[in-house]
């Protein structure tokens, strides 16, 4: 403890050198700010810009209207194709509630619905107010699925002029990297900052070290922060100081601000072990192929990594080793080469191994979203073929693979009809929410009062329960999605669960 003021004193005579750049900062401290979005979510829709300009939006602060920010989506309701009263009947924490016992992993129709759900723009819960109960779990619900760039819009089409709502602003702005702008609105608003250390943090961002340095010793004086906080910040302010000490020991749960201090100094932290958002850091081009290769696989399992970039990291070389990561890479590697050469007989020996690969992760529809009409384009015969129409039936055109092989349960499925009376008691479920079952007494009370989104979410959970083997629930979910008019979904929800085991 002792050799901190004299830290501290070197820093401020630093600082007030010349030689450390223009703004006074050291470039290596911030080399990781210049990052850019690496992610997007492909909804398959033409979304506006968020914002004109790559400049910081003004953060105000105004008395709420009649709809409050709970109203706030980036969807409106002529693309989503779901009413302005969604959310309008039911009560804010009960939907709060319901939303964050959704899983990420759900299956892929649900996490459609569910992100379609998360950026509605819809009239706000009736007993909405100013603690933005519906607005804070949806924005929580994104980012635990990775689709931080979608938070962050939401959050700015909000405008997050609240302690609660900058504190997600500017961790999702630390997890992509680009937290310029949210520092600029901390500096001139001080009060939404969510602690000292990320004032001390955005002011030296800011190019005010040494005021960052005062407050880093006033922070102390008055035990704000943490001694890993300090640590970090030391580090972080001066580098230099501290070329050859040992390495820092890393928190096992670190926050973003932690995390990317970390990585400031030098001492980046692996992510595998950390929530599925950190793992956007791995996605960047200067980390190696085997962690990209991971944080995509994981990311994409709940929709927030585009199959095409997905497809691009598999692509990137050759392995060099073996090992799942690598089979799996090679596997897909030689079946987009088989199928590109339309060569239908290899195609037929590498398809198998690159599903096989696809399952073990849990990505079989984002493959079938790749490759499911071309597969169905190619003259294959046995094994292959019937793998090739499972496959299709898991991509947007399960019609078509309906029509190309026998008229069994999944074809009639596919076209909405399956047979009435199937002998597999899965399928018997299913047939019974697509044949005169009865929608549950509650959720018709739900449905007379208009609690639309409410009833679709308890579906979700009815439907998540279903896959992992309660049956009843199955044939309750897919009731209620028909009903409400979600036929598509109903069907690639019921395909899904027949041919996909989710239970792993």
């Amino acid at each position: 403890m002792a050799a901190r003021p004299l830290i501290r004193a070197a820093l401020l005579c630093g600082l007030a050198t010349p030689g450390l750049g223009e703004t006074g900062a050291p470039l290596s401290a911030i080399e990781w700010l210049q990052q850019t979005p690496t992610v997007t979510l492909d909804l398959g829709l033409e979304e506006p810009p968020v914002a004109d300009s790559g400049e910081r939006p003004d953060i105000t602060v105004d008395t709420l209207d009649a709809q409050g920010r709970d109203a706030v989506g980036l969807l409106p309701s002529h693309v989503t194709g779901l009413p302005d009263s969604l959310w309008q009947h039911s009560r804010a924490d009960t939907l709060a509630t319901l939303i964050r016992q959704q899983s990420p992993e759900l299956l892929p129709a649900m996490q459609a619905l569910l992100y379609t759900l998360l950026l509605a723009e819809a009239n706000a819960p009736w007993d909405a107010g100013v603690d933005d109960a519906l607005l804070l779990a949806r924005t929580d619900t994104l980012v635990e699925m990775g689709a931080l760039e979608q938070a962050a819009a939401l959050l700015l089409r909000a405008g997050p002029a609240t302690p609660e709502l900058f504190r997600r602003w500017f961790d999702v702005t630390l997890l992509m990297g680009l937290e310029e702008a949210a520092c600029q609105a901390l500096v001139e608003t001080p009060r939404l900052a969510p602690g000292y250390a990320a004032r001390i943090f955005c002011t030296a961002r800011a190019g005010d070290w040494n005021g960052a340095v005062l407050m880093l010793d006033t922070a102390n004086a008055l035990d704000l922060i943490s001694d890993e906080e300090d640590a970090l910040l030391l580090r972080f302010l001066d580098p230099d100081l501290f070329e050859g000490n040992p390495i820092l020991v890393a928190h096992s749960d670190p926050d973003p601000l932690l995390f990317r201090l970390y990585e400031a100094i030098g001492e980046p932290q692996p992510t595998t072990g950390l929530p599925r958002p950190f793992a956007h850091a791995d996605l960047r081009s200067t980390v190696g192929w085997k962690p990209r290769l991971e944080a995509a696989e994981r990311l994409a399992r709940t929709g927030a990594l585009p199959e095409n970039q997905l497809l691009g990291i598999y692509s990137e070389g050759r392995p060099s080793a073996s090992g799942m990561i690598w089979d799996r890479t090679e596997a897909i590697q030689a079946f987009d080469a088989a199928l590109n050469a339309q060569d239908a007989a290899a195609v037929a020996d590498t398809l198998p191994p690159a599903w096989a690969a696809m399952q073990s992760v849990h990505l079989e529809v984002p493959f079938a979203r790749l490759y499911g009409s071309r597969l169905l384009a190619l003259p294959l015969s046995g094994v292959a073929a019937r793998l090739a129409r499972d496959i299709a039936l898991l991509s947007p055109a399960y019609e078509s693979a309906a029509l190309a092989g026998p008229r069994d349960f999944l074809a009639g499925l596919a076209q909405g009809s399956p047979p009435r009376t199937p002998t597999d008691r899965l399928q018997r479920a299913i047939a019974d929410g697509f044949h005169e079952a009865r929608i549950p007494q509650g959720i018709t009370a739900m449905l007379a009062r208009g609690q639309l989104g409410e009833v679709i979410l308890n579906a979700m959970k009815m439907m998540s329960d279903g896959a992992q083997g309660d049956l009843a629930s199955l044939t309750d979910a897919l009731a209620i999605l028909r009903a409400v008019g979600l036929e598509d979904t109903a069907r690639r929800a019921a395909l899904q669960t027949v041919l996909i085991d989710m239970r792993g």
